[in-house]
């Protein structure tokens, strides 16, 4: 069953980010077992905060990569 999610950075819609696995609004839909990308961002290397909030029940997350 598909799982919807939304992905915030800082708290708030990612900007300047490679769009791969997320739409214009920011969302994207789990459909498969896989490794998501969510964000990609180019520029200097700063703190930030990543969120991921799932929109439907059912969503389980084995790995996440940084870097």
């Amino acid at each position: 069953m598909p799982v919807r999610f939304r992905v915030r950075v800082d708290g708030a819609p990612p900007e300047g980010v490679a769009r791969l696995d997320i739409d214009e609004r920011d969302e994207g839909t789990i459909d498969e077992e896989r490794l998501h990308q969510l964000i990609r961002q180019d520029g200097p290397i700063a703190d930030r905060t990543a969120e991921i909030t799932f929109l439907d029940a059912g969503a389980q997350a084995y790995v996440f990569t940084f870097g």
